[in-house]
């Protein structure tokens, strides 16, 4: 394409979403209110965009992009949860907050898997190394109880009477977690 021909598909672009997306939010925010799901932001970059989330009815802030972004987010209420791939990887790979930061500053919540799940069970275990010391049930909860709560799963995210008893078992094998099994509502799938 030619630099004409790209600068017009994004000018484009950009015009659709100015025309778009503020009716369409709302309109996603309502449908999430009248079902009883929670809603969830992404990618907030400053405090006016989690004020926008959460004048919607949003209680999550998911991969806030700064450190007053998270703040906000924890000022409002809002559950924040950050990418396992950023605190693996030591960083976000566009730019944005280190998930070990907010966790130092005592804005992370939990993690989501960000599009690699074996992230979780790594995080939960790289967040009881240095420098964080955290228990190993306090990283296993940012990656069970914390999304299930923040889902409204309330049947299941910790190994409690009454609850599914969904369970993963895990080795450390030379520092790497690896999963050897698995059971949902104790039977065994994997």
């Amino acid at each position: 394409m030619s630099d004409l021909a790209v600068e017009e598909r994004l000018s484009a672009a950009r015009e659709r979403q100015a025309r778009n997306a503020a009716p369409n939010r709302a309109y996603v925010a309502a449908l999430a209110r009248e079902r009883g799901l929670p809603l969830a932001s992404h990618d907030d970059e400053d405090e006016t965009h989690v004020d926008e989330a959460a004048a919607l009815g949003a209680t999550v802030s998911e991969f806030p992009v700064t450190v007053a972004a998270a703040r906000r987010a924890r000022e409002r209420g809002m559950t924040i949860f950050m990418g396992g791939p950023n605190l693996i990887r030591g960083g976000s790979y566009s730019g944005n907050v280190r998930a070990s930061e907010l966790a130092e500053l005592g804005l992370l919540d939990g993690f989501a898997s960000d599009y690699v799940p074996r992230s979780l069970i790594e995080c939960a275990f790289r967040i009881t190394g240095e420098p964080f010391g955290w228990s190993l049930a306090r990283g296993v909860a940012l990656v069970t109880d914390a999304p299930a709560r923040a889902s409204g799963l309330t049947d299941r995210g910790r190994i409690a009477p009454g609850l599914r008893a969904d369970v993963v078992r895990v080795r450390q094998v030379d520092g790497l977690p690896i999963v050897r099994g698995v059971w949902a509502e104790w039977r065994r799938v994997a």
